[in-house]
């Protein structure tokens, strides 16, 4: 008999079509993941693509007709109307919300994520998601009755302003911040805790260095939403803060008196019959949009500072570690 050590053995039918469905597997696993990606890049420009006509529209209105005394004048001006009313109100009142949202909605996510025992913890968070379900021009309404109106006889002489629009849009903007702070500190590794513990720090020492910093992210996106939020708003500032046609510096005065914003002239001076008045509403439009991405670049910056020296910073951007 002839040796055949080392020859090559024969396909067999089976062998061959073990290869055969191998390949059929495989190509058929190629199609649905060319499908997959397919759909989904169909559906991010189902969602882009609006958004880019909106944001390219506004600032394309917004630059044809641009005048930089709008960011000269106020809207009372005589010679040139503008929008500096407009434009200091709506830092005035940005700044305002994010502090008084930030501190109060901080402070409950860190209660929820840390202290809160877990029943009166689903209590507290079913009240949070209750209130950020209810339509902003409601709480306008309520700060309206309870404050502009409600105030007005009781020696206080409350009247439309800063204070009660800050109330107002504070509470509208508390719970994201309070759910954006409890998900991002719940998301710190319990190893932080642990060893914390072990070593003997005390809690207060933890929780402001090794929860607080890693959770800082989250955090800032939250307070960024809240400052977006406080741009856009429209109907609850209608209510509270009213509008002023002239800049005020004075936040005393401001407190108990008509504001100037953004969202009033692009909701307002479009049914005016004055031409200028619909340029003025166009360029507020677009100081609007430009204002929002200016806060997503900040947003950006500040958690790349915060995170520059965290472990996993390579891979979250997509670089390899050595």
């Amino acid at each position: 008999m002839a040796a055949t050590t080392g020859a090559a053995p024969l396909p067999t039918e089976a062998t061959t079509f073990t290869e055969r469905s191998r390949s059929a597997g495989l190509g058929r696993r190629k199609m649905k993941n060319a499908l997959l990606w397919g759909s989904c890049t169909i559906a991010l420009a189902l969602v882009v693509s609006p958004l880019l006509w909106i944001v390219i529209g506004v600032i394309a209105k917004g630059v044809s007709h641009w005048q930089w005394s709008a960011l000269t004048h106020d809207h009372a001006s005589a010679s040139s109307p503008g929008l500096l009313n407009a434009v200091i109100g709506t830092f005035t009142l940005m700044a305002g919300i994010v502090v008084i949202g930030g501190v109060i909605g901080i402070a409950g996510g860190i209660y929820l994520a840390e202290y809160c025992p877990e029943g009166k913890g689903k209590l507290l968070r079913g009240a949070s998601e209750v209130l950020s379900g209810v339509p902003s021009i409601v709480l306008g309404y309520v700060g309206f009755i309870a404050l502009v109106v409600g105030f007005k006889g009781t020696g206080i002489h409350w009247s439309f302003g800063l204070l009660p629009a800050w109330i107002v849009v504070a509470v509208l903007v508390v719970p994201y911040i309070t759910k954006s702070t409890e998900v991002a500190i719940r998301n710190v590794p319990t190893a932080y805790r642990e060893g914390a513990e072990s070593l003997g720090l005390s809690s207060g020492f933890t929780l402001r260095k090794l929860i607080l910093r890693p959770a800082l992210p989250g955090i800032v996106t939250g307070l960024i939403f809240a400052a977006a939020i406080s741009v856009g708003e429209t109907a609850p500032l209608i209510y509270t803060a009213h509008w002023s046609d002239h800049t005020n510096f004075s936040l005393i005065h401001s407190a108990f008196g008509g504001v100037g914003y953004l969202t009033y002239g692009v909701f307002e001076f479009l049914n005016e019959p004055s031409a200028h008045d619909h340029v003025l509403a166009n360029d507020a439009a677009m100081m609007l949009v430009v204002i929002v991405l200016l806060l997503i670049v900040v947003s950006r910056v500040l958690v790349s500072l915060t995170q520059r020296y965290s472990p996993d910073r390579p891979q979250r951007l997509g670089r390899s570690g050595k």
